[in-house]
């Protein structure tokens, strides 16, 4: 099923990322982890890309073992910095052998240690274009509700986001956040803007202080107050933090459901627990 019929639905869709494993032993792991999450019967697993620009071997692997493993749709990450349209054209072909209907396509992080960083593409709505000149896929694209890092302003990042649903897009997924205000301005800021897509709201649990402080390195991302000085104050104790996580996003997605969010997008990290027993509290 297509994204544009999926949130054509009134209730809350609930999906999760994963990303691919670098080796054998991982990617094992990740299968029997995908068994637990499957169980919440999501409506589509969606799959990233390697991170920090680097192609990331598995990516195939995963989605062909994903295909053959369960009954669910899946929306593969496309990114396009650094890739020529043949490089392109070769992944498509390749996603419309297995049957794929939907795509998140991104610009992609910036590479490493490199100066050919574009080549046909430099920009997402670039890429949204192109797809849907040369294919059939329903796509979805990145939103930014405290807006991208490497923005000057949220306004500006917005204006990048209707260049994106302009250009044929469907859905925004967020990144992730922790204030649900955050969320409902920045639904308001593009409604305004005349952007009309469905909002599917991206959350990731915290699992660790280590993945926290990384995160909002990488991010423009809000903690709250509170939240922070639980954090900073039990830094060291993994199981007061992971719970920590799932108490917080319990309450956090209890509140989007309430207010009618269009979907919950759990960014799992390739681990089932915390996204399972926040499911479990909240479904």
């Amino acid at each position: 099923m297509n994204l544009r019929e999926i949130y054509k639905s009134n209730k809350t869709i609930i999906s999760f990322e994963i990303f691919p494993p670098d080796c054998k032993e991982k990617f094992t792991r990740l299968n029997n982890e995908i068994k637990v999450l499957s169980r919440y019967n999501p409506q589509f697993f969606s799959l990233t890309c390697g991170a920090s620009g680097k192609k990331n071997s598995y990516s195939k692997t995963v989605l062909e073992n994903l295909s053959q493993m369960i009954k669910t749709d899946i929306m593969p990450h496309l990114t396009c910095i650094s890739s020529s349209k043949d490089e392109i054209d070769n992944h498509i072909n390749f996603l419309k052998d297995l049957g794929t209907e939907n795509i998140l396509a991104l610009r992609g992080d910036l590479p490493e240690n490199t100066t050919d960083i574009c080549k046909d593409f430099c920009h997402a709505n670039e890429l949204v274009e192109y797809l849907k000149q040369k294919t059939n896929f329903s796509i979805a694209v990145a939103g930014y509700p405290e807006g991208h890092i490497e923005s000057a302003s949220l306004k500006e990042d917005i204006e990048n986001l209707k260049k994106k649903i302009d250009s044929g897009a469907d859905a925004i997924f967020t990144q992730m956040f922790f204030l649900n205000e955050k969320f409902y301005s920045y639904l308001e800021r593009i409604k305004t803007a005349g952007i009309n897509a469905p909002v599917v709201a991206g959350i990731m649990p915290i699992i660790s202080a280590k993945q926290l402080e990384k995160m909002t390195q990488l991010a423009k991302i809000t903690i709250p107050g509170e939240l922070k000085q639980k954090i900073e104050k039990h830094s060291t104790d993994k199981n007061y933090i992971k719970n920590l996580g799932i108490e917080f996003s319990t309450v956090q997605c209890k509140e989007l459901l309430a207010n009618d969010v269009k979907g919950l997008h759990f960014f799992t990290l390739n681990r089932a627990y915390s996204t399972s027993k926040i499911l479990d509290n909240i479904l």
